[in-house]
This record gives structure tokens, sequence and C-alpha cells, in this order.
């Protein structure tokens, strides 16, 4: 590992190819010299795919025996598997749920000493500290958190909405409890599988959170010393457009739905919107977003939201899955590389983060 900061993502899926794009296209301003990926399987329907993200300056990296399958297809490789994470000073896994854990295990753990830090994604629970921008930044020590697990754009979601709603004043106390309905799509856009014909309801399978949603969003909570009264129920429906849920927060204080509003105002990670339909606004997040992302937390129909008696708010608020924690992922890459003036930094994605839809 030399001088330059380098920056190594592993995957290039649905999370993995935007997030390689991003940091290739931004890498001057996100005070990034080299960005590098690994991809393992050299298809032929892919190519294009690997040859747009090299065309922006991301470099292939691969495992040795698949090093001439990638040439053969006219692909140059600049590093193996783990001279790669050798000199990279942040690794992304962005590979499916429990190759990072496996990943973790079989690489990481042996390169602790000059990367300054490993990044997972998503369904990665264990990984290391749970991390949400905007919500626990103050709860990352870098003399501690070598691992840190960027959540899910679900509870992404729920911790902004949380955070916004129920305690903007970081007074945790106020949060009598809060419930969620999280309504996934089936599939994301790109992928052929998972087809579902029917909603299909999740298990309760946490006795005190019903599913792991709010058990993560109470982890990302939990780092900063709060414990709060969470509990989430899921349903898939047959769509493949955007994640959805329903919330219901009961106060400490007495609220109106003027003050809602200007709560989530005031929240500039969050977007809202008069539109009601996943379909329009994920057709916003198409048309304007980088690589169709929506980097907002989240995005609230206004017209769903409602204050019964005066201390319970209701409402529903759309997942821009995947955008929300490719900005948390680029900011703890940022922290890693430098703790100071990261803000400054990612001034560059704010015109992704929309506050209105």
């Amino acid at each position: 590992m030399g001088d330059a900061k380098h920056v190594h993502v592993i995957g290039t899926g649905t999370i993995g190819e935007p997030l390689i794009g991003l940091l290739a296209d931004f890498r001057e301003q996100l005070g990034i010299n080299v960005v590098s990926f690994h991809k393992r399987t050299p298809l032929t329907t892919e190519v294009a795919k690997v040859r747009s993200m090299m065309d922006r300056g991301a470099l292939l990296c691969t495992d040795e025996a698949a090093i001439p399958k990638f040439e053969d297809q006219g692909l140059k490789v600049s590093w193996e598997t783990e001279e790669a994470i050798d000199r990279a000073d942040v690794v992304i896994d962005c590979t499916p749920s429990g190759v990072g854990h496996e990943n973790k295990n079989k690489y990481y753990e042996r390169f602790t000493h000059n990367t300054k830090g490993f990044i997972a994604q998503g369904s990665e629970f264990g990984f290391g500290k749970m991390y949400a921008r905007g919500i626990n930044d103050e709860a990352l020590d870098p003399k501690e958190d070598k691992f840190v697990h960027v959540v899910s754009c679900n509870t992404h979601n729920i911790s902004v909405l949380l955070k916004s709603l129920g305690f903007p004043n970081n007074n945790p106390e106020n949060l009598l409890e809060a419930k969620f309905v999280m309504m996934r799509r089936a599939s994301d856009t790109s992928q052929d599988g998972d087809f579902l014909p029917a909603p299909k309801v999740g298990k309760h399978d946490d006795p005190r959170f019903g599913t792991h949603h709010a058990r993560d969003a109470w982890h990302i909570f939990q780092t900063l010393g709060y414990d709060l009264n969470l509990y989430s129920s899921a349903v898939k429906l047959n769509t493949q457009y955007m994640h959805a849920l329903w919330f219901n927060m009961r106060l400490k204080e007495k609220i109106t739905l003027p003050q809602v509003m200007q709560r989530l105002k005031d929240n500039r990670r969050i977007a809202t919107t008069e539109k009601t339909s996943a379909n329009q606004i994920y057709s916003f997040g198409r048309d304007h977003g980088h690589y169709g992302r929506i980097l907002s937390q989240t995005v609230v129909p206004v017209k769903s939201l409602s204050v019964v008696g005066d201390n319970e708010i209701v409402g529903f608020a759309f997942t821009p899955q995947d955008g929300n924690p490719l900005l948390s992922t680029v900011a703890v890459a940022c922290w890693y590389l430098d703790p100071n003036d990261i803000s400054a930094r990612l001034d560059c994605l704010k015109p992704y983060l929309f506050h209105e839809i």
C-alpha cells in the first residue's frame, strides 16, 4: 500500500456496480486516487458492464485462475484478489448476504495491519459496528472500528424517520414506541429471478423486535446508548419498483401535522413528495439519480401523513433501495481515508440528495 488513497470494491451486483461508478466518477472530489473492483466470474453477458466501469477509471481485479479468461474477453486485469486487498486502504464488500462474513474470515482479518477499514453491506449482521450516515456518525471510533456494517436500505429508512420525527433534539425518551410494516419489493429490476405471483407475509422470528428491520434499527441507536421500543413486520409484494413502509410513532410530547411537516423539511436527507405512486418516484430516480439512484434516506409522500389524537404520527414512506446505503458507504470510506471535512468532500453528491420529488 503506497501513498495513493485506494478504495477496493468486491462485487458488481445491484449495489456494487453503482458504487464503483460513483466512486470512479467523483474520486477527485472525494479525495480518492485509485478505485478498483473485484469480479469473480468472466461472464460474456457482463463484458459491457465491466468495460463501462473500467472506462470510468476503475481497475479490474479477479482470482488468479480467472485472469486468462478475462483477458480473452479483452479486459485487462490489474491485480489478483489478495494483492488488491493488500494494496487497498479501504475494502468494501458488496457480495450477496453471508459472503461478507466468509470473506472476513478468509481474507480481511489477515490484512488489518495495513488496510484502514473494511465495510460490508446490508444483511451482514455482526460484521462490525452498524452505521448509517447522519444517524450515528459520532459513534465511529477510528481506534476500534476496523470493520463497519452499513445497514440495509430499509433500516436506513426506519432510522431517519425515528431520528427526525421521534426525537429530533436527541431526546430518545420522547419516543414511547414505534411500529413499522415493511412492504418489500420482490426483486430488483435488473434481476430475472425471485418472481413473486402474490404478496407473501414474513415471519415474526424475533420475540422482541418482530423482524430484523426493527432489530437492526435498535442496534444503530444502541451505538449512541439509546434503548428504543421498536417492532416491525414484513410482507413481500409482487413488484420490482420500490420498498415501502407504514409507520406509527407514539410520542411523549404533543405534536401537530404542521410540526411533523416541519421536522421532515428540517432534515436534508429526507425527500418529501406530492406523489403517492412508487412508479412515479422510481421513475424520478431513474431520470435524475446517479445510476438511477436517489441518495436520500427516505421519500415521504406528504398526503399519507396523519396525527392521531395529539401524539401519534402515522404515515407511509418509500425506500430509495441501494441509494441510501450507497451514500453511507461512501461516507464511511471517506472517514477511513481522512476523518476530517467529510461533509465537504460529500458535497459533490448533493445533486442526488433530493429534498423534493
